[in-house]
């Protein structure tokens, strides 16, 4: 007996042919921290899929190379994510290119390793609030204008208007030893991911936070090889380092899946961080 592959119950073909996704082609989509790592993936995979990506960096000749790279469905502009007059000027600019903003991916941000207190003192600081601003608060000044952008968007014939994607990490969850700081901010970002999505839901607008695991990005690059392999050893299945691209097919799919909102998805091999 062969099986259809659909439940039984009288189910019709309609149910099973609703377009029930939003659409990236012809969307657009603001990328922070899209010039390298896990923001150029997504930046690529929007462009791939027909969508328009406004790639927002501080690194200008990277950036740049990307644009034009991806041709007329990218452009450039040089972002510090937490100046509010840059991330402004770069959403008017979006909008002017591209008539509008549909998507924001929030991937802008970076690590600190610093104990709470060590030989020399107590935690400086100013390191730990600059963390704070660059990984949290940037994190919600991007989200929360291009909220506002998209609340002048048509909504879609489900009333979906947008999609926010903001990325934390397992150190939200499973902070290792020094990441007093960094834990602190990836935990605020998962932290505000459900009351951020309920206030927008009167507007379409879903909100849904990535935690990374140990990805190969540019950051990792930089550590020798046998600490790599150190990391790669630790992820229980698959037993490597995650890449961009599989950090790109899960947004794609969130951008997708309507029903997906005010959750944290962790993507990490099934790593539960040791203390150190």
């Amino acid at each position: 007996m062969r099986h259809s592959g659909r439940p039984a119950g009288g189910v019709g073909d309609s149910f099973f042919e609703r377009k029930i996704l939003m659409e990236i082609r012809g969307n657009t989509a603001l990328v922070t921290g899209g010039a390298s790592g896990l923001g150029e993936a997504a930046a690529r995979m929007i462009a791939a899929s027909g969508g328009n990506v406004v790639i927002m960096d501080i690194k200008d000749e990277q950036g740049a190379v990307l644009a034009k790279e991806l041709g007329a469905a990218a452009i450039f502009r040089k972002t510090d994510v937490t100046s509010e007059d840059d991330v402004r000027n770069a959403i008017e600019a979006a909008t002017k290119q591209f008539g509008g903003i549909h998507f924001c991916i929030n991937c802008a941000g970076t690590g600190l390793a610093m104990r709470t207190v060590s030989k020399t003192g107590p935690h400086d600081l100013g390191p730990f609030e600059w963390l704070i601003k660059l990984n949290l608060i940037a994190t919600f000044n991007v989200a929360s204008k291009a909220a506002f952008a998209m609340s002048a968007n048509a909504p879609n014939e489900y009333g979906e208007r947008g999609v926010i994607i903001n990325v934390a990490s397992i150190a939200a969850f499973d902070g290792q030893i020094g990441q007093a700081a960094y834990s602190a901010s990836k935990g605020g970002v998962v932290g505000m991911t459900l009351p951020m999505a309920r206030d927008l839901s009167r507007l379409g607008i879903r909100v849904v936070t990535i935690a990374p695991g140990l990805f190969d990005t540019p950051l990792l690059a930089m550590l020798p090889e046998e600490g790599r392999q150190a990391l790669s050893a630790s992820v229980p299945f698959p037993n490597r380092l995650g890449t961009p691209q599989e950090f790109a097919m899960l947004v794609e799919h969130v951008l997708k899946n309507q029903y997906l909102n005010g959750e944290t998805i962790r993507l990490d091999g099934a790593l539960r961080m040791a203390p150190k």
